[in-house]
């Protein structure tokens, strides 16, 4: 058995309700063994909330709409037409205390830009850097759900889909070891869109801040981001 987090729309503050879901867990890497997983997850979540649409949002998902969504996959186009994922525009946003930001990951695969071994081996993380423009590293999760749901609301189609979904999981994201999820992120984009303020969030990254974090909003962080 283990215990992974459903990510529930909300329409309070938090714009997300974390769900931590007891189920069986099938061991082993590969995409059958995944997939028992994620079925087993979603039905011991199902069997309390079966009125609720959950997606898996993952490249393990059985959905197409969940493996478009996976910050691997999900892309940025920037004004000169480069396209990036989001998980290489983070891991190459990130600035330590002894290097970065790294703006080679760019140009490398989503698998390679999360296993680059200076991501590990420059220090302590100290802040975010992208488009010339920089960026506190608090409250922890701010800046890769800022990246993600700016990155989505870029793509009319799956924002269309999304929508339409109530519960979202990532079964590679374990909390003990991990803090940023795209299933996360998600639901935070489903909630803002319910509650009419999708765009007002999107203006600059202050404004997400003060909307979905509203107990931690302190001193400001930056500009807004500006991909195209």
């Amino acid at each position: 058995m283990a215990v992974r987090p459903v990510f529930v729309v909300s329409s309070d503050d938090n714009c997300f309700v974390q769900k931590n879901i007891q189920f069986e867990f099938f061991s082993g890497f590969s995409e059958t063994q995944k997939q028992k997983s994620i079925l087993s997850l979603h039905n011991s979540f199902l069997s309390k909330h079966g009125n609720m649409k959950i997606l898996e949002i993952s490249s393990k998902s059985q959905n197409p709409l969940g493996i478009s969504l996976s910050a691997f996959n999900l892309m940025i186009e920037n004004n000169n037409g480069n396209k990036f994922s989001v998980e290489s525009a983070f891991q190459a946003s990130k600035v330590f205390e002894h290097g970065g930001p790294y703006r080679d990951l760019l140009s490398v695969s989503s698998k390679e830009a999360k296993k680059d071994i200076r991501l590990r081996n420059s220090g302590k993380l100290i802040a975010f850097k992208i488009s010339g423009k920089t960026f506190k590293i608090t409250p922890k999760t701010l800046f890769y759900n800022w990246l993600y749901i700016n990155a989505l609301n870029m793509h009319e189609d799956l924002s269309k889909q999304i929508i339409e979904y109530d519960a979202f999981t990532d079964i590679e994201f374990n909390p003990n070891r991990s803090i940023n999820c795209q299933a996360q992120a998600a639901a935070i984009f489903v909630s803002l869109y319910r509650k009419g303020v999708l765009q007002e969030a999107l203006k600059d990254i202050d404004s997400f801040e003060r909307i979905v974090y509203p107990k931690q909003v302190d001193e400001p962080i930056g500009e807004q981001l500006s991909f195209l």
